[in-house]
């Protein structure tokens, strides 16, 4: 997963498996655009669920230009 500095709005990650990307908002789980296979998607949604509060941290701090924080995989 990935967040860039300087990303626009809403709050969200990238997400990458096997050449396939999308974007998931940090809040409400949804995939904004792209698609990844069912099973890899299951688990960034699960993962995005875990760790939201940490997610949204680090959409601060990347709005502030300030390092992330490392966020543990499943």
């Amino acid at each position: 997963m990935t967040m860039y500095y300087n990303d626009h709005n809403p709050p969200h990650f990238h997400a990458e498996y096997s050449g396939r990307k999308c974007l998931v908002d940090v809040e409400s789980g949804a995939v904004l655009s792209g698609a990844l296979p069912a099973r890899q998607l299951k688990l960034v949604l699960a993962w995005n669920e875990l760790h939201r509060d940490e997610l949204m941290q680090n959409w601060e701090l990347a709005k502030e230009q300030k390092p992330l924080n490392q966020i543990k995989p499943l």
